[in-house]
């Protein structure tokens, strides 16, 4: 294990006699293998930025203990800060030197010399496509070139381990394309990569496994598949027709449809019923029928896969989507 966290915990003490303390993080197990992409999601204000900055030496935590990159956090975090590198949200890009010289200073910085650190920018660029703007002015790269900056920042020392904390906050759909492909192309080529992110299609996509986490706890660990195999396949999603009626008429119909064979589970939020089964295809249609028996009519209806919001609505009670 590349990481191997127990127990993590941060509490800010506020200013205040009768200031209350924040437990941003309240007990945090994370095991992350070498070589892969591991994912903490979860909505702002989870802990997501407070355990990667834990693990990566910059907060000190108020408890729990962890090894990352094969030294002990708390005892050897000069040791674990050579073997890491850090992309946090901000990035670290000096806009007013160019992305050459910002990588040149970090590898210099990092006990390469002159002709070493000359050779390793030039691979590090040209393996993030970054070498035809390797001599602009950084202020004038797009947002996702500066990403792909900052990437490149914590990568220049060759770490086995890179931290990315929400790595494409902001970026345009091309542009947050571009990076998850070269995210892929770090963990195959065999760099561990721990990435924080409230995006879900983002931790479907790029995670070979990933916590979910809210209010500074993991509520579900495993595979995005094992995650939402969980739950059901499927989900249809039902609105009730009649707005004066919608909240009690879904109440109605969560109640018709909870003892059907097919379902697994019904989550009523607001005037939405969602329903779990695990074939939806064969048993939607079986599940309309009921409804018209009973004399229940519905103003929408859609089927769809389950995704890892519906983990966490099953999780937590609410929609990450809502959440974030």
């Amino acid at each position: 294990m590349i990481i191997d966290a127990r127990g993590l915990r941060k509490t800010y003490r506020r200013r205040g006699r009768d200031a209350a303390p924040v437990e941003a993080v309240r007990g945090v197990d994370l095991r992350v293998a070498e070589g892969e992409i591991f994912g903490v999601l979860g909505p702002n204000g989870a802990g997501k930025t407070t355990t990667i900055r834990m693990l990566a030496t910059l907060v000190a935590p108020t408890g729990g203990s962890a090894t990352v990159a094969g030294h002990d956090l708390l005892t050897a975090p000069e040791q674990v800060r050579r073997r890491i590198g850090y992309v946090g949200q901000a990035g670290g890009v000096d806009e007013n030197n160019t992305p050459r010289a910002n990588l040149l200073l970090a590898a210099r910085l990092g006990g390469m010399t002159a002709a070493e650190a000359a050779a390793r920018t030039g691979e590090v660029l040209a393996s993030l496509d970054l070498t035809a703007l390797a001599d602009r002015p950084a202020r004038t790269l797009s947002g996702g070139q500066k990403r792909r900056v900052a990437v490149a920042l914590g990568l220049v020392h060759r770490p086995p381990l890179l931290f990315l904390d929400e790595p494409t906050t902001g970026l345009d759909p091309q542009n947050r394309a571009n990076l998850w492909d070269h995210i892929r192309a770090l963990r195959d080529g065999g760099t561990s990569v721990l990435l924080s992110t409230h995006y879900l299609d983002e931790a479907d996509a790029l995670c070979d496994r990933l916590v979910i986490v809210d209010h500074g706890l993991v509520v579900a660990e495993g595979t995005p598949a094992e995650l939402k195999r969980e739950i059901a396949g499927d989900v249809v999603s039902l609105r009730v027709s009649g707005a004066h009626e919608r909240v009690s008429g879904t109440r109605e119909t969560a109640k018709v449809l909870e003892g059907l064979p097919y379902t697994r589970q019904v989550k009523a939020g607001g005037d939405v019923l969602r329903v779990y089964l695990d074939d939806g295809e064969r048993a939607l249609p079986h599940l309309l029928a009921t409804l018209t028996e009973h004399g229940l009519a519905l103003e929408s209806v859609a089927l769809d896969r389950a995704s890892l919001d519906d983990v966490f609505l099953h999780k937590t009670g609410r929609s990450l989507r809502d959440a974030a």
